[in-house]
């Protein structure tokens, strides 16, 4: 992909940011985001019980992703980001209608399988359709406020639950997050998509006037897909690179979000309080995608900086025992989010074949991978020192990466004027 200095059609890429952020916005306005690892504990289960939930949880999205990933490669992403969150929603009914674990554990199968649906899908799409206008560059800024409308919607959530569960229990908190779901669902069917053999040969066609999608048989098979993703990934050192960057970098803070309503729970408050705890958290988060554009600029030392510094302040924030601790956690997060948005900006630019759906669901395998691997060790760790302790211990791989990067001394990830590291000569679809 060369970012090129052609006119954007500021309509068209207007149409999709607004689109795309509405989708990131109601994706995640689910009030039981804040809630539902209390009710989890409120059921009966251990914190060894939930943690293994969440490996269930992360199984069901690696073994679809990938599958998915390369379905979206051969059909309609648009198709699959309309059905992940009604099959997301089914499993937040199930929870609040059937309490207890086994239905938790399907619950969280469907879930699974509606993070697989949009995973890979999203971001092709995203990168996709501003590349075709002459709009690749804007990606990282994009994708950063995409994060930042879902942190809102995560915010208002926040916000709604303490309420809405004083007044309606958890009954009322699923219906609501259920009609979140299917309210974007409806948002999804908005997304443009264009998509042809041109697109594929590496070409980038002025786009049409109308904005169906391109026929199925225009684009690779789904064998043909998967294998296309699967030899990139492989033989490709600077995709393999950013692939591995991404995983290493999300999974950390993503397994950790799942845990920060019992760390605010170990600080004394009541559970009415814990969303308002999280809105800290929600905050820093809004922060770190914001600031993307500026990130783009930092080199590896920077990088490394930004990781080391979050890695102690999370280590800080959560040993501190006390509510002011969540300031701390929330810096922490914040610069988390813009390391990811960053590290995925990354990746989209180094991907160059038709199957980039694919590739970036392998990234989110390796991610899934990770986060089972951060959930069984924060069940060890909680289960005999505490929340506090695991989230400390949590920070340590962050604070070797850094380490790490900082001796490499190379920049990351790109030249002032360019907002990407060596972007790929072509960008597939």
């Amino acid at each position: 992909m060369t970012v090129t200095s052609t006119r954007v059609p500021d309509r068209a890429v207007r149409r999709l940011t607004a689109t795309l952020y509405g989708y990131a916005f109601l994706t995640d306005l689910v009030l039981l985001y804040p809630l539902y690892a209390l009710l989890f504990t409120d059921t009966g289960l251990s914190v060894g019980q939930i943690s293994s939930l969440f490996v269930i949880w992360s199984t069901s999205a690696i073994l679809l992703e990938v599958p998915s990933g390369a379905l979206a490669d051969a059909r309609s992403r648009r198709l699959l980001l309309c059905l992940a969150p009604l099959v997301t929603a089914a499993g937040y009914a199930l929870w609040v209608l059937l309490p207890s674990y086994p239905v938790f554990a399907l619950g969280f199968l469907l879930w699974g399988a509606g993070a697989a649906l949009s995973s890979g899908a999203l971001e092709a799409l995203v990168f996709t359709e501003l590349d075709r206008r002459g709009a690749a560059g804007r990606y990282a800024r994009i994708t950063g406020r995409a994060r930042t409308a879902g942190v809102l919607g995560a915010l208002a959530a926040s916000l709604l639950a303490g309420p809405v569960l004083l007044v309606g229990g958890y009954p009322a908190v699923g219906a609501a997050s259920v009609l979140a779901c299917l309210l974007a669902a409806a948002v999804a069917t908005r997304f443009p998509e264009h998509r042809g053999r041109a697109q594929q040969a590496g070409a980038q066609p002025v786009p049409p006037e109308g904005d169906a999608a391109a026929e199925p048989g225009e684009q690779l098979g789904w064998v043909a897909s998967l294998r296309a993703g699967l030899a990139e990934a492989r033989a490709v050192p600077s995709v393999r690179r950013a692939l591995l960057l991404v995983a290493v970098v999300a999974a950390g803070w993503g397994a950790l979000d799942e845990y920060t309503p019992l760390l605010a729970r170990d600080t004394g408050v009541d559970d009415a309080t814990v969303p308002a705890l999280l809105l800290l958290i929600w905050a820093g988060m809004t922060v770190g995608g914001l600031l993307a554009p500026a990130g783009e600029k930092l080199g590896a030392r920077g990088y490394a900086g930004v990781l080391a510094a979050a890695a102690l302040a999370l280590a800080g924030g959560a040993l501190t025992g006390h509510p002011a601790g969540f300031v701390l956690v929330a810096m922490a997060f914040g610069a988390f989010q813009l390391a990811t948005v960053l590290a995925d900006a990354r990746l989209q630019a180094r991907i160059a074949g038709p199957s980039r759906a694919t590739v970036t669901s392998l990234a989110g395998v390796a991610t899934d991978v990770t986060i089972i691997a951060v959930y069984a060790g924060y069940g060890l760790v909680a289960t005999t020192a505490g929340n506090a302790v695991a989230f400390a211990v949590a920070a340590v791989p962050y604070l070797a990466l850094a380490l790490l990067m900082g001796a490499a001394g190379r920049r990351y990830p790109g030249r002032r004027g360019h907002p990407v590291i060596e972007p790929a000569a072509r960008s597939g679809p």
